[in-house]
């Protein structure tokens, strides 16, 4: 009876800790999100106070009017977050997400042009191939974290240019896919193309739907399962993890596949989105750039804590205000300074991880030393504490 007591008396402290760390880390991301609309409204007023405040409007209203792109661009941003935020749960730092996703869009453009499949599942096979580049340059840095204990920074670095320029050469070398006199790739037929979710002046489509169930698979996998808990441990700790029987290497190597087949999805699910503009769809150049979606979803994995729920609303919150910011530029600002916003945001984002860690274990430490206390008290002080209770009865 008494180790029943014990056990439901330690259930009901881990749920106060885990929802004290919960708490701590909405409240922490909200904050780092209004110090970086604060220092943004500032830099406009450096920049032109007269257009300030219409600016500004602009940053924090301008997504509403144009809410189909926000999930439209919210799509690859998302996918790009849940992977990093996916090899963040393995204590992996999978910076390598914009070649990831290059690859699995280019693998997604090659199914769309070079293979001649039926109408009702060759997007499907577009899709999938895009998820397979993007494993096969997860594989990669996985494989030399596993096995040479190489660190995945590096190697995810290394691949993020090779992808890009590989692609762009391979793209200039398919006369099929590339159209010179442009400098960008040829339209996608139609019957590859995502299907559109029907909202005018925007090429948001059944993608975003797709991305939002992925998370919650996601969420399930590493809340619900032997597998999730086997990644979350090893993140943790690594020799106890391997010590308790798991498999470490290859569960470094899982993750990075599954990591890379996420950002392979972004963008597949980026380059086969339909155009609003009838007989065009989304285009390709490659010039040499490392795709932006990339790193944007280290900035939405942070934002979100890691967390595949959290990553959800942490991409739609950028992806509204990028929206907002472009739309700065009517009244005389840049677009980059949306790019500003976010960089503040993203680095208060991970000072406000660390409070959020450290305010977890104060609370932890606080409740372990109350509860030690109450177990060395002595007995007549429980004697006395029991007499006095009775008497005021």
């Amino acid at each position: 009876m008494q180790d029943k007591n014990d056990m439901n008396s330690k259930t009901k402290e881990k749920k106060k800790i885990n929802e004290i760390k919960g708490f701590s880390s909405f409240t922490s991301a909200l904050m780092a999100i209004v110090i970086g609309l604060l220092f943004g409204f500032i830099v406009m007023l450096l920049a032109n106070p007269n257009n300030a405040v219409a600016g500004f409007r602009y940053v924090l209203l301008g997504g509403l009017s144009r809410f189909g792109n926000v999930l439209y661009f919210a799509t690859p941003i998302l996918m790009t977050g849940l992977s990093v935020a996916f090899a963040f749960k393995m204590g992996l730092f999978n910076i390598g997400a914009s070649g990831q996703y290059t690859m699995g869009m280019f693998f997604a453009l090659y199914v769309a042009f070079m293979f001649n499949l039926p109408p009702s599942i060759h997007w499907i096979v577009a899709i999938l191939a895009g998820m397979v580049g993007g494993m096969l340059w997860g594989f990669i840095p996985g494989i030399f974290k596993s096995l040479l204990n190489v660190n995945e920074v590096i190697t995810s670095i290394m691949t993020n240019y090779i992808g890009m320029y590989l692609v762009d050469m391979l793209i200039r070398s398919n006369e099929v896919m590339y159209i010179p006199s442009m400098t960008r790739t040829n339209y996608i037929p139609q019957h590859v193309q995502i299907r559109s979710l029907g909202i005018a002046g925007s090429n948001v489509n059944f993608g975003v739907i797709f991305a939002i169930l992925i998370a919650i698979v996601l969420y399930i996998i590493l809340q619900k399962t032997t597998f999730g808990y086997e990644l979350k441990a090893t993140g943790y700790n690594k020799h106890a993890a391997e010590y308790a029987g798991m498999n470490g290497k290859r569960n470094i190597i899982l993750t990075m596949v599954i990591a890379g087949a996420l950002s392979g999805l972004g963008g597949a699910f980026a380059i086969l989105a339909p155009s609003e503009i009838a007989g065009s769809s989304m285009t390709y150049e490659p010039i040499n750039v490392i795709a932006v979606n990339g790193f944007n979803g280290i900035a939405v994995a942070l934002l979100g804590n890691s967390h595949p729920i959290g990553t959800i609303f942490s991409a739609l919150f950028i992806s509204y205000i990028q929206r907002g910011g472009t739309l700065a530029s009517l009244v005389g600002y840049k677009p980059e300074i949306i790019d500003l916003v976010i960089s503040v945001i993203i680095y208060f984002s991970a000072f406000a991880a660390i409070m959020s860690s450290a305010l977890g274990g104060f609370f932890t430490r606080r409740n372990k030393k109350e509860k030690d206390k109450s177990d060395t008290q002595p007995v007549e002080d429980i004697e006395h504490d029991i007499i006095n209770k009775e008497a005021e009865k």
